[in-house]
């Protein structure tokens, strides 16, 4: 339990009521709020809404420096509360820190039980350019950069971006185990990781969330997905619209999407919530406008006869 006088994103603010004249506006197949997507008790204590926000686009080309519309960036970020999201994730490589100093800016103080989840653990030596850094003094640097940016006493879900094969898996660890132990970070998640890294991790930490890249036309980790449904571990997809060669012409993509009268992308993300009851799924994107067609398909309920056609397609 947080003690009162530790500031999180979810227990920090007030119940955040809409901006008025923006909640009740429609877009695409259904009603604009993310709670349609279900819940999920992330860690066994924060309950979030199953479709998140990920922040990695609002910052510059190549991941790189401050977005081009640095205005529309924070309406994309106000936009989130109003339309019942309620778990952003980001990371202090984003820009580097650009992603996080904006949530900052826009959002803070955090409504009550908003959550935010970010990661450490890179290198960004320029634009489009990532290296793995799992040092602990670079996991410290990281995440005592993180508090400050996001403005927040302690991280409700720290991942640790990749785990460096540079370093020794127990350093890394153990490290973060440390941030616990003071109180800085409250749950731990991994990403881009296999099963058997999980498991090591699972020997020093509680591990309650995985971050791989995983959509309808990249199931590269569906172990993954199973392992962590079994385990009732957060399984976070990133890329999760990614549909490519499968939305062109006509298919079974097609053929669902107009009988839901919805988009490719919308039906994807239909698709990515009914695969796994622990799925996640964080769209991200740099527009107000993308952003409430990704949550106008949160409500989206597939047949199964529909899931399966699609779990077919490869």
């Amino acid at each position: 339990m947080t003690s009162p006088d530790v500031i999180t994103s979810a227990e920090a603010g007030e119940d955040a009521a809409p901006r008025e004249g923006l909640a009740n506006k429609r877009s695409g197949p259904g009603p604009l709020d993310a709670s349609l997507s279900g819940t999920f008790q992330l860690g066994g204590d924060l309950p979030v809404h199953r479709l998140g926000f990920g922040a990695m686009r609002i910052t510059g080309q190549g991941v790189w420096g401050p977005p081009a519309n640095r205005e529309e960036a924070l309406a994309v970020l106000r936009r989130c509360v109003d339309l019942n999201i309620n778990l952003i994730d980001t990371a202090e490589s984003y820009g580097p820190h650009v992603s996080e100093e904006l949530i900052g800016e826009a959002l803070a103080p955090y409504p009550k039980g908003f959550v935010i989840a970010t990661k450490g653990g890179f290198n960004r030596p320029g634009p489009n350019k990532w290296v793995e850094n799992g040092r602990p003094e670079k996991l410290r640097e990281d995440l005592e950069g993180s508090l400050k940016r996001l403005k927040v006493d302690r991280i409700d879900l720290w991942q640790l971006h990749r785990i460096d094969p540079g370093v020794p898996e127990d350093d890394q660890f153990g490290t973060v185990r440390k941030f616990q132990e003071e109180g800085k970070v409250r749950h731990v998640g991994l990403s881009e990781v296999t099963v058997e890294q999980i498991e090591r991790a699972r020997k020093t930490l509680e591990i309650v969330s995985v971050q791989n890249r995983y959509n309808l036309g990249d199931r590269e980790w569906e172990s993954v997905v199973d392992y962590c449904e079994r385990e009732n571990i957060a399984f976070i997809p990133w890329f999760p619209l990614n549909v490519g060669k499968l939305a062109k012409g006509e298919g079974p993509l097609a053929d669902v999407a107009k009988a839901h009268e919805a988009t490719p992308a919308q039906i994807a993300l239909a698709w990515l919530l009914k695969r796994a009851k622990v799925m996640l799924p964080i769209p991200g994107t740099s527009s107000v406008e993308h952003l409430e067609e990704n949550v106008a398909g949160a409500g989206i309920e597939l047949t199964d006869d529909e899931f399966s056609r699609l779990s077919g397609l490869k």
